[in-house]
């Protein structure tokens, strides 16, 4: 690190009583605002500035602020090694080639990193490299759909797909982006080229102006101004830093292995463990939220314009939704507004990418995405702990949606039923409360700690998710249910609603990223945490095997009601003989 830049850092952390390196990292988001603005008003016919300018900074930051001369060889290793594959390798397995070199370089270091481990609060490259190997592992797999038929590939594939492998000096600029080069977020290289030559700015960049008595269409400022938006974004991910840092005097992780509090009561243990979720939560709002404002006032987070609202987006790179994960009702809800980027990663470049031409994802793409998903974040077993909980999490929460929430609705299945409001809070506090109890392990790491944990609570969140797993699995139980709500639906009823719902399914697929026409198979959502989205698919198989129930209930309701009707009339002709 430079001298009067490590001085300057460590005399602002002693007098805030803050560790050095979260401090450097904080300021290294500040940092990125004022370069972004002078990144966006470099020349634009002049893209080699910008390609210089980026380098430039992200090696400051790497070298001149946190000295990571290891961390640089790290990077350069990935991305000038992928870039070798994606150029040398011309067989269909390159995309996997690239993989596997991309996740066997991690691993060695998540491995190192467990065997050898930082100081509390150390920033290493691991970050930067899970973020890179996002970036890479697609950059792979759009070399290669670049090489096959247009015919073959899905509307987003074609969107992402290189026909030709870039200039080094745009790849390298792409690898060190740096208002995502720390901590994110991730995005592919097509997205990365049309921000560079600004084809992403094509629609709005330009206005008719009349030449020689002709309308002609003439260029005005390339990016848009989204100055108020990013700043709002900086003002949001300080606040959500601030408030880590107040919690953090309170709160701690430590506190729940101590015998002090495995002799408070259970249920302030229990209660304990939700703030504590969201304390760990914080500096991840906070992190996430300054980069995605640095990436928004560069240009990169354009994403068009609303047509409902004529304003523009500025989504592209969103990485988290706060509000929608603090108030979700349920697991999935909390798992997609989380790393959203990562999960777009898992389903587009894993969990379809496994699946073989012409079948449909199942449990294998599914159980490989889970792996996935568990090796990039690191080999500790506290994640695979939180993992494989938030396996049965999800899986639990299907069930319930189906075998419960019908109750708390009215008869046809279309309105919120009287009690439909105990329904919302119990699974709120149920859903928070499973949450803060899985995330435990993630921050703890060890697998004696992790259990220390889950101990003192009872491990009563375990044995909740056991149980229900246990009854929702045993077919005398679920056919009880189906019987019962059977018995309060009206068949035409229900018929109707489950058509209502199939609409409601098909529309919740997004729109192309394309900015228009329909969404193809692989534009659903995305799997969350290596979880495919299991409301959407779940539902729509759960509509389609009720629609063929019911289809035989009124095939058999029509026959009775002919047979009721023919044997009226005979009665009626009897008397009247």
């Amino acid at each position: 690190m430079l001298k009067f830049v490590d001085s300057f850092m460590g005399g602002i952390a002693k007098s805030i009583g803050m560790p050095t390196d979260p401090l450097k990292l904080f300021l290294t988001f500040l940092l990125s605002y004022p370069l972004c603005v002078v990144l966006k008003r470099l020349p634009d016919s002049k893209p080699i500035y910008k390609q210089i300018f980026c380098l430039s900074v992200s090696t400051f930051y790497l070298l001149g602020i946190f000295s990571l001369w290891d961390g640089l060889k790290t990077l350069l290793i990935s991305s000038l090694g992928t870039y070798t594959l994606a150029r040398y390798v011309k067989s269909p397995l390159m995309p996997w080639v690239v993989f596997l070199f991309l996740m066997g370089h991690l691993t060695i270091n998540h491995v190192n990193r467990y065997f050898n481990p930082l100081w509390e609060s150390q920033v290493d490259i691991t970050g930067a490299q899970m973020v890179l190997v996002m970036k890479l592992s697609a950059f792979g797999w759009n070399v290669h759909d670049g090489r096959r038929p247009a015919a073959e590939l899905s509307s987003i594939q074609q969107d992402r797909a290189l026909t030709t492998l870039p200039p080094i000096i745009d790849y390298l600029t792409y690898v060190f982006f740096f208002p995502s080069l720390l901590v994110g977020p991730s995005f592919d290289y097509a997205e990365f080229r049309r921000w560079l030559d600004f084809s992403m700015f094509d629609a709005e960049s330009t206005a008719s102006q009349r030449t020689n008595g002709k309308l002609r269409k003439v260029r005005k400022r390339k990016i848009p101004r989204s100055g108020r938006i990013a700043a709002r974004k900086a003002l949001e991910g300080v606040l959500w830093i601030g408030l880590w840092i107040g919690l953090g005097t309170v709160l701690s992780p430590k506190y729940i292995l101590s015998d002090e509090f495995r002799a408070r009561s259970f249920l302030f243990r229990i209660f304990y463990l939700w703030p504590l979720g969201f304390y760990y939560r914080l500096k991840y709002y906070g992190a996430w939220s300054l980069s995605e404002g640095a990436c928004i006032l560069s240009g990169l987070s354009y994403n068009g314009v609303d047509s409902a609202t004529n304003k523009r987006k500025w989504d592209r790179v969103k990485n988290i939704d706060p509000y929608r994960f603090e108030t979700g009702q349920n697991t999935y809800t909390l798992l997609e507004t989380w790393n959203m980027n990562t999960n777009k990663w898992l389903k587009t470049y894993v969990y379809l990418r496994v699946t073989p031409k012409g079948k449909k994802p199942g449990f294998n793409s599914t159980f490989i995405t889970f792996l996935t998903s568990a090796f990039w974040h690191g080999v500790s077993p506290g994640y695979y702990l939180t993992f494989v909980t938030g396996a049965f999490m999800q899986s639990s929460g299907r069930a319930a949606r189906r075998y419960i929430r019908p109750f708390f609705l009215t008869a046809d299945l279309s309105k919120a039923g009287p009690y439909k409001a105990y329904y919302d809070v119990f699974t709120y506090v149920g859903t928070q409360l499973t949450m803060a109890y899985a995330v435990q392990p993630f921050i703890l790491l060890t697998f004696n700690d992790s259990m220390r944990a889950w101990r003192a609570v009872y491990f009563y969140i375990h044995v909740g998710l056991f149980t229900m797993t246990v009854i929702f699995s045993a077919k005398p139980v679920t056919k009880h249910i189906k019987a019962k709500l059977s018995a309060r639906t009206q068949t035409a009823s229900k018929l109707e609603q489950l058509r209502f719902e199939i609409e409601t399914a098909r529309a919740k697929r997004e729109p192309s990223e394309l900015g228009g026409g329909p969404a193809s198979e692989e534009d659903l959502h995305e799997p969350s945490l290596g979880i495919p989205d299991g409301d959407i698919e779940e539902s729509v198989e759960a509509i389609q095997m009720d629609l063929a129930e019911l289809r035989s209930d009124l095939e058999q309701f029509k026959r009775r009601t002919s047979m009721a009707a023919g044997d009226a009339r005979k009665r009626v002709s009897k008397r009247k003989v």
